[in-house]
């Protein structure tokens, strides 16, 4: 008979990836139907009531939850020293015997070992610490962390300018720096492109864009989503221009990002100019280019052939349903797929563009690049209504990124009835396999694009012959 068990860890904490790597580990036991072990965020907590696992009400965000489902009672022990082990083993070190502590600050550590750059990845919550800790220390510093207080942003940014430092980020989830891919980067080859990137996934479409029209990158220096907001006013952007136009390896400098503050981007613009290196902006918004235009400008601004860019399989144009629904783990495209369809169909036309990747999913949870469950969940959700006309989504490969994100997609594709549009955003050279993901996400009957722009209005016809 099946049955439900949760507990509470009081006080007990393990990072996302941590918790998702031992809910895998647990899930594969004999007996085991469903394991879900995380930190109790409201989030969290809302996707285990969902399934059925009733969360005790004193739960909190310092809380460990390990919620378990069994074919039989039986079972519990096994899956619960199942936990334990899992815990311990993604805890144990392998580093030999340790004759030396190891550094209590960032700091301390660049003190022992000499280095250029400092990668912060811990809860946002204390990601000013560690991260304030490098640029004091005189280094440059990428702040993978989301959820990072504004405030914090800035006055890190404030004091890495003073000093003639870089931050990149808070949430730069993408960075390609001395050609080595830091975070999620695509795998590209060098060449006279560099760019500067207020947008994770639009320097993702950027880099493997230009890869499929065979023009490196030498550096893509990624400075946050919010960077050229009112607020941060592009603080680390003029930083990250500055050392990109120094660089003799850069013929010209690409400058993407999500929607900046209109008088922002104005003085990017002037300071863009003044420099020797070209620079082409693409910042999206209304009536702006999107991400394949702008890099089709690139291409012929470097003398290159703009390529065709490739569709693979077909989605059957079934009747019934009304709205396009955009599943996204990319922020940028999600929201550059927004912006496509305001255009096309009227702002408030009913049609949802989610990002996954946003701040308020991940609290407690590894960034859905790494954890599709969330939007498996809210795929099943859009297939199941019946105004659901067309499903958009996105698949993004590279280094950190869930080694096959097709494999776990396919089946949830094949079992909806409504068209699936897909853009994929990755290269040849990449872990999982380009080809590889198109060819299983086609078997499953999705329509799949490099070009996220292509693939938006693609669904966007697909919403018309539905109608």
């Amino acid at each position: 008979m099946t049955t439900n068990h949760v507990e509470l860890r009081p006080g007990a904490y393990a990072d996302s990836v941590t918790l998702l790597q031992v809910s895998r580990a647990v899930q594969g036991l004999d007996g085991v139907l469903a394991a879900q072990v995380a930190m109790a965020t409201a989030l969290n907590v809302e996707v285990l009531t969902e399934m059925g696992f009733a969360v005790p009400t004193e739960a909190g965000a310092n809380d460990m939850v390990v919620a378990l489902r069994l074919d039989d009672a039986g079972a519990l022990d096994v899956a619960l020293a199942g936990v334990d082990a899992a815990l311990r083993d993604a805890n144990r070190r392998d580093d030999g015997p340790a004759e030396v502590a190891p550094p209590r600050t960032t700091a301390s550590a660049f003190r022992r070992v000499p280095a250029g750059l400092a990668l912060v990845s811990v809860p946002g919550a204390n990601a000013l610490v560690e991260a304030m800790d490098a640029v004091e220390a005189g280094h440059d510093v990428m702040v993978f962390s989301d959820n990072v207080p504004l405030d914090q942003e800035i006055a890190l940014k404030r004091a890495a300018a003073e000093r003639g430092l870089l931050v990149m980020g808070p949430d730069c989830g993408t960075a390609v720096v001395g050609g080595l891919g830091l975070g999620f980067a695509n795998t590209v080859s060098p060449g006279p492109v560099g760019i500067v990137a207020a947008s994770g996934t639009g320097c993702q479409q950027l880099l493997t864009l230009l890869d499929h029209a065979g023009v490196g990158v030498s550096s893509a220096l990624g400075v946050g989503g919010r960077d050229l907001s009112a607020e941060v006013r592009g603080l680390s952007t003029r930083e990250a221009l500055r050392r990109l136009d120094e660089d003799a390896a850069v013929e010209l400098i690409v400058l993407v990002s999500k929607p900046p503050a209109d008088d922002v981007a104005a003085e990017i613009r002037e300071y863009a100019g003044s420099l020797g290196t070209p620079v082409e902006l693409v910042l999206l918004g209304p009536g702006e280019p999107d991400l394949t235009a702008g890099t089709e400008a690139v291409l012929r601004r470097l003398g290159r052939v703009v390529p065709d860019w490739p569709v693979s399989g077909s989605t059957a144009e079934r009747g019934g349903g009304r709205f396009l629904r955009g599943l996204f783990v990319g922020g940028t495209l999600a929201g550059e797929a927004k912006l496509i369809a305001a255009e096309a169909l009227g702002a408030d036309a009913g049609h949802t563009f989610v990002d996954f990747g946003d701040d308020a999913y991940t609290t407690g949870r590894a960034h859905p690049m790494i954890d599709p469950s969330l939007r498996l969940d809210h795929l099943a959700r859009a297939a199941a209504d019946p105004e659901t006309a067309v499903i958009l989504l996105d698949v993004v490969l590279g280094h950190g990124a869930e080694p096959d994100p097709a494999a776990l997609l396919a089946p949830a594709i094949a079992a909806i009835s409504q068209p699936v549009v897909v853009a994929v955003v990755g290269t040849d050279a990449d872990p999982q396999g380009l080809a590889r993901q198109i060819i299983t996400l086609v078997d499953a009957g999705a329509e799949v694009h490099l070009s996220n722009a292509q693939a938006t209005r693609r669904a966007i016809e697909l919403i018309g012959d539905a109608r």
